[in-house]
């Protein structure tokens, strides 16, 4: 195991034994990024084919926080790129979790970041496309991401709860 891979927290079958009430992701992610294990409170976007929001996020403070992006499912364009994925890494994002694509897979697996999508796809968004929103309760891959749960990735999937499980 090195050390991008070691857990970022309890492992996700832990999480879903102790709290059947947990969400689990449909099995449609592919792991980006330099880090395997990620976890920590969800903010979300929702947008399409327009990473302006994303862009916006990431250049924020992160403070372990896992940004959910729901792209829409489209696989037409990358919403997460490599200058995303280093400002996001460097704000103190834990992850990102991308129901899209993402490009420059290389980049991505260079920075101390999390990155979850379902596919890569070389072209880049086109900005001022579409509006999109912020905060907002997002739904895909089977599962409800709201501001502030608790999401939790590894090898295994990924899980969500309404908040972080108790240390112990």
């Amino acid at each position: 195991m090195t050390p991008s891979d070691a857990p970022a927290g309890p492992a996700t079958t832990d999480i879903s034994d102790a709290h059947p009430e947990a969400q689990v992701c449909d099995p449609v992610f592919q792991i980006f990024g330099g880090v395997v294990a990620f976890s920590g409170p969800v903010t979300t976007v929702k947008v399409f084919e327009d990473n302006t929001l994303v862009k916006q996020a990431v250049e924020g403070p992160g403070e372990g926080r896992v940004l959910v992006v729901d792209g829409g499912g489209s696989t037409r364009c990358g919403l997460v790129g490599g200058n995303l994925a280093v400002s996001a890494a460097s704000n103190g994002w834990a992850g990102i979790v991308v129901h899209g694509c993402i490009r420059d897979a290389d980049e991505l697996a260079g920075q101390h970041l999390g990155v979850r999508a379902l596919a890569a796809m070389p072209r880049k968004s086109q900005r001022g496309l579409h509006s999109g929103q912020a905060g907002i309760p997002v739904t895909f891959a089977g599962v409800v991401f709201r501001e502030g749960a608790w999401l939790c990735a590894d090898r295994d999937g990924i899980v969500v709860l309404p908040e972080a499980p108790a240390a112990g």
